[in-house]
This record gives C-alpha cells, structure tokens and sequence, in this order.
C-alpha cells in the first residue's frame, strides 16, 4: 500500500451545526410545524392571534388562516377564538392544544438529540472554516484518485 500522497483528514475544532426540523402532516396539510408551534406560543402569551401574528410579522390573516389549520387537522381544536366587540376578541390555547404543542416540542427535541448523536460521523470529514481549498486541492490530497466524467 501506497502512502504517497496520502494525508489524513484534519479533525475540527468543534462539529458542524444542525438545523432539523419537523413537520405533521394531516393528509396533504401541514397540522403541525416550527412556525405554528411558535404562532401557538405567541398567541398563548399574547392572548391574540393578531397580537401573536405582529410578534412575527405576519398578518392577521395568514394567521388566522394557520390557526384554522391546526384546529381542522386535530381531534379537538387547538384554538379558541372571542368575537371582537368595543373590549375586543381574544384568543386562548385549549389544554387540547397545550398538550399538542409540548408534544410536538418533545418529539422536535428527540430528532434534534438523535442527529446531535450522530455528528461524531462526520469528525474529520469537513473542512476547517479557515481552510480555503480548491476542489481539486482536497482531491489531490485523496488516497485514491477522484473519478472524473467521461467526456
């Protein structure tokens, strides 16, 4: 065996971020996802579903039109809602829709733990965000050559 060439790769400093995330689906709707968990969280603390849209800069209409998803998708309604009038609506999470929301929190939780377990995978397999190769400068430093398109 040859070890002409042969360099081994560098371990990283620390491993590489992950992003996972989730998404029920109830037939062809999104019942549950990151953005309506958060829309579940803001009208919780803000009792309004157009309060809650401002925290994210969304409009009352996409969401209510969220809320009417989740609350068609699922057994019970996650979402109930008070006519406005001179005091106002309002709008409140039913222990239903507490109890949807903390589960889709604990199962988001367990993927992004699972994957977290799994990065030591890839240990050595990336570049250090300082190194500036080239394609073919990481290629030459393989012990095999790489394989190239017939042309």
């Amino acid at each position: 065996m040859s070890h002409q060439n042969v360099t081994k790769p560098k371990k990283p400093a620390c491993l590489p971020k992950t992003k996972v995330t989730f998404r029920l689906l109830q037939q062809d709707e999104i019942a549950m996802g990151p953005g309506k968990a958060e829309l579940l969280e803001a009208i919780d603390k803000t009792g309004s579903i157009s309060a809650a849209g401002k925290t994210m800069k969304m409009s009352y209409r996409r969401a209510w039109m969220l809320v009417d998803v989740m609350n068609r998708c699922f057994a019970q309604p996650l979402v109930l809602t008070a006519k406005g009038g001179h005091q106002g609506g309002g709008a409140i999470l039913t222990p239903f829709g507490k109890l949807v929301l903390e589960r889709y929190r604990q199962v988001n939780l367990a993927i992004n733990l699972t994957v977290e377990a799994y990065l030591p995978l890839f240990a050595g397999l990336l570049n250090s965000p300082e190194s500036n190769q080239t394609t073919e400068q990481i290629a030459d430093n393989l012990s095999e050559p790489p394989i190239k398109n017939p042309e």
